[in-house]
């Protein structure tokens, strides 16, 4: 009885230290990143904002490498980046599974990229092959796109969140 009431106070001083919510983007290692078990699909599903990319994720079968070791670093776009797409252009993507695999691959970066990482870059290799533009002179830009909330933390990568659907060059289209 001991035991567990010493392992549940050691619990307790544990989250109210390190696991709650901070000021500071959580960085890989720490005790938030620990806690947060969940992988870059599992965190976007639980976030609420991610509906369509998780059903494009699916539809281009790319969930499988996303629940993978990585580590990955996603440039996340909401269901409202998706919204400003034509409806008969999203629909059309979401049909091609090809063009979809492309435009999905080009928001995915190999390795873990955290903004403190993304701050001294000027462009990222996607695994679409591409290179995404890095612009920090006023926030976080990539490509088109405004990072809106960086550094949400999966147990196999981060993602940062953007407010549009990124686009890739003409090659890939």
């Amino acid at each position: 009885m001991l035991k567990i009431a010493i392992g549940s106070l050691a619990l307790v001083a544990l989250i109210g230290c390190g696991g709650g919510q901070s000021a500071e983007p959580a960085q890989a290692g720490t005790t938030a990143d620990i806690l947060n078990q969940k992988d870059l699909v599992e965190t976007a599903e639980s976030a609420g904002a991610f509906s369509t990319l998780v059903s494009a994720l699916k539809a281009a079968e790319l969930v499988s490498t996303l629940k993978g070791p990585g580590p990955f670093t996603v440039f996340a776009p909401t269901d409202e980046a998706f919204a400003k797409l034509p409806a008969d252009q999203l629909k059309a993507l979401m049909q091609n599974k090809d063009k979809l695999r492309q435009v999905l691959a080009y928001h995915i970066v190999a390795g873990r990229v955290s903004a403190r990482d993304v701050a001294g870059m000027s462009s990222a290799t996607t695994m679409a092959g591409p290179a995404l533009s890095i612009d920090t002179a006023s926030g976080v830009k990539v490509n088109e796109a405004t990072v809106v909330q960086p550094d949400v933390m999966a147990s196999n990568g981060v993602i940062h969140v953007i407010d549009a659907v990124l686009v890739p060059p003409t090659s890939l289209r």
